[in-house]
């Protein structure tokens, strides 16, 4: 193009040639520009830093390699007097000015054998590291040996089940650790840290030991939760990267966390809610696929081409979200200002305005509702966006905005006639807040195993807090009871059933 005024040409006819030259630029390069300013609003808006000191990076490294160890560790059982290897460093003293509450375990008063009385020949005494809220205690079991002065059979009180064998901590501590790794988003080192200002010796490493054994004996209970939401007539599907450590290199990669939840609640559905957490080393389509295999009913989710294959089979039904609609015309018209973005917005507030009037109501009430007030104002932005689109660029970020809007509204609609359905997938973008929340702590996770465990953890912790039951005191409970529960009833344990009891 010119370079300098003083080269254009005397010719009318060139010169006409050079100014539309000249304003197909200035369209192009306006088109640009708008895109530009359009991703940098984006950015800003949406961006989290991971930003973390070099040596805070090793520790959760290191915290995350130690949980998927543990995790994959078999169980070794108990023996009545175990031999330390050795060269394997001793265990310090708990502190003596913990508080300690002491429970005596006695064989009772005569032999189980010959029904003779029984002496005392010494006693065993096993310390156990326990959190209340607040505080530390000292669980002491005194389990003293006893003699039968006829037959001289010796006897002693088993010890009682507890989540780690051999292992020194109570569940309300494993419970302490889990929620504040998962619910409270405190690395495994600050923990550490946190135990050190109270007097108590843990490294980050032993508490990865107990992460890692703990969440692989819950397992079990995450399964039935998932179970319970897979049994639901809809659920809501969303996913979310995260960094996993890569062997060998150093470096990280992007996996995912998905979730899948079941909430009745908006329609007085009789079940609970529950929160259901996979995690996969990348996004392939196989494994929703995998995960949602049995599953047949309704699914709310995003345009992800990765679901496809699922509705294609026909076992799962699409339900498209209003509110992804909405975001693209907000990230417009916070970018731009555009006229038109806005009276999207506008248009489909009054779409949530009647969802707000039916939060509460039975289906059939719902569906009533939505046929009465929801479907003209749906009908009328359809046929609004359709005559808008031809009137603006192609290329513009507000024509992709109602291109988009428009492929999903068909998807949109099974919502007016179903009382059952929602208009938007919000559910399944909440459970995924503590996720964003908590990589902005741990930044990634260290390996495939480290990734198992957090998904357990968050569907345990997330499903506890939808029922409105503190995670702490129902996992403190859970894992007192789970080790010698039978997995036939391991239903008992689900949260809800804790908040009836």
């Amino acid at each position: 193009m010119l370079s300098e005024a003083q080269s254009l040409p005397e010719d009318p006819a060139e010169l006409r040639e050079t100014a539309e030259g000249l304003v197909s630029l200035v369209k192009s390069q306006a088109l640009r520009i708008a895109k530009l300013e359009h991703q940098l609003a984006g950015l800003h808006r949406h961006r989290f830093g991971a930003r973390s000191e070099s040596l805070d990076q090793l520790e959760l490294t290191l915290e995350e390699e130690e949980i998927e160890a543990a995790q994959t560790a078999k169980t070794v059982p108990p023996a009545d007097d175990p031999a330390e290897p050795k060269g394997k460093p001793k265990r310090k003293p708990l502190p003596a000015d913990l508080p300690r509450n002491e429970e005596v375990l006695s064989p009772g008063e005569t032999c189980g054998q010959c029904g003779g009385s029984l002496k005392t020949l010494g006693e065993d005494i096993t310390e156990e590291l326990e959190y209340v809220p607040g505080q530390f205690v000292v669980n002491r079991f005194v389990r003293p040996r006893m003699a039968c002065t006829g037959c001289e059979a010796i006897c002693q009180a088993p010890l009682p089940s507890r989540p780690i064998e051999r292992g020194r901590p109570g569940p309300g501590l494993l419970a302490h650790v889990l929620v504040s790794k998962y619910g409270d988003h405190l690395p495994l080192y600050r923990q550490s840290q946190i135990f050190g200002r109270n007097g108590i010796n843990l490294d980050r490493s032993t508490l990865a030991d107990w992460v890692g054994k703990s969440t692989a004996l819950l397992e079990p209970l995450a399964d039935a939760i998932s179970r319970h939401v897979l049994s639901g007539p809809a659920i809501f599907a969303d996913d979310t990267p995260i960094k996993m450590q890569a062997p060998g290199n150093g470096r990280t990669k992007t996996a995912r966390i998905w979730t899948y939840v079941r909430d009745e609640r908006p329609w007085l559905g009789p079940d609970p809610p529950a929160a259901w957490y996979r995690f996969t080393v990348d996004r392939k389509g196989a494994h929703p696929a995998q995960h949602l295999a049995n599953y047949k009913g309704w699914m709310h989710a995003d345009g992800y081409a990765g679901f496809n294959e699922l509705y294609r089979s026909g076992g799962v039904r699409e339900v498209a979200c209003m509110a992804h609609i909405r975001r693209k015309f907000v990230d417009v018209f916070q970018s731009e200002g555009a006229f038109l973005a806005e009276e999207a917005i506008k248009r489909i507030a009054r779409l949530y305005a009647v969802e707000k009037d039916g939060r509460g109501r039975p289906p059939h009430d719902r569906v009533q509702l939505r046929q009465t007030r929801a479907k003209p104002i749906l009908d009328d932005l359809e046929t609004w966006l359709q005559a808008q689109l031809p009137k603006i660029s192609a290329k513009s970020e507000l024509a992709k905005a109602i291109r988009y809007a428009l492929a999903r509204m068909k998807k949109l609609r099974p919502y007016l006639d179903h009382g059952c359905l929602e208009a938007d997938n919000n559910c399944a973008e909440r459970a995924m807040k503590p996720v964003a929340l908590g990589r902005k702590n741990y930044l990634f996770v260290g390996s495939e195993g480290g990734g198992k465990s957090a998904a357990i953890a968050y569907t345990l912790i997330e499903t506890a807090k939808l029922n409105g039951v503190d995670p702490q005191a129902w996992l403190t409970n859970v894992l007192s009871r789970i080790a010698d529960h039978k997995i036939t009833r391991i239903d008992e344990l689900l949260p809800w059933r804790y908040a009836q009891s």
